[in-house]
């Protein structure tokens, strides 16, 4: 939303104390999952439209502006390509890495090995795609928006930036946007940090079938 000027409203969800479950959130977003995003001026002129995941969310928007996605075949394919792949490896795999060596209720070692390894292969990646060029896809685009805030939490995830001395300069880079800085700031205001047990139970242990 910052980097295309696009006016928004913030809708806050306490995910640690389950209002990700509330009915009204499930109609947005039906995985219960953050984030989710209500446009009440889409492009069709048409009803309210309401997206859930961030891939589809940052796809959608970037169609709706004709910005930050190329609009030739190629280009689109490289921007896709580089969307999927933090959708369906750089995300859950990293998100796997916190959860195991930070929030899980015994340290694991295989598990922790596991992950911080798969992290480090992932950083690497990256970093060889990142040796040519600027960002990822060549100019800056929604495949960087999506990636970006998972490299954030490096430390965390067991991993030291000086190993991988492109994604350091890419970080870097994308960090000193403006946009970025703003949106950072708009986040701060918003995150609980209240991981105690009763969050730990709404995030990590309730059954399927609720």
């Amino acid at each position: 939303m910052e980097e295309l000027g696009l006016p928004y409203t913030v809708r806050s969800v306490n995910i640690g104390r389950g209002d990700q479950f509330q009915p009204e959130f499930l109609a947005v977003s039906p995985n219960n999952r953050i984030p989710a995003i209500i446009d009440h001026a889409p492009a069709d002129g048409g009803p309210a439209i309401s997206v859930f995941e961030s891939g589809a969310i940052l796809l959608y928007l970037a169609e709706k502006t004709g910005r930050l996605l190329p609009t030739d075949t190629r280009g689109r394919l490289e921007v896709t390509q580089w969307l999927m792949w933090q959708m369906g490896g750089l995300g859950p795999m990293l998100g796997q890495t916190h959860h195991f060596r930070q929030y899980a209720p015994e340290q694991i070692p295989y598990a922790i090995e596991r992950y911080t390894r798969e992290a480090a292969r992932l950083y690497g990646v990256l970093d060889r795609r990142l040796a040519d060029r600027e960002y990822i896809a060549g100019d800056y685009s929604i495949a960087d928006i999506a990636a970006w805030p998972w490299i954030l939490p490096y430390k965390r995830q067991g991993q030291d930036l000086e190993s991988f001395p492109n994604v350091n300069r890419w970080f870097r880079a994308v960090g000193a946007r403006p946009a970025v800085q703003r949106g950072q700031a708009v986040g701060k205001e918003q995150v609980v940090q209240n991981m105690d047990e009763q969050a730990k139970d709404v995030l990590f242990r309730r059954p399927a079938d609720k």
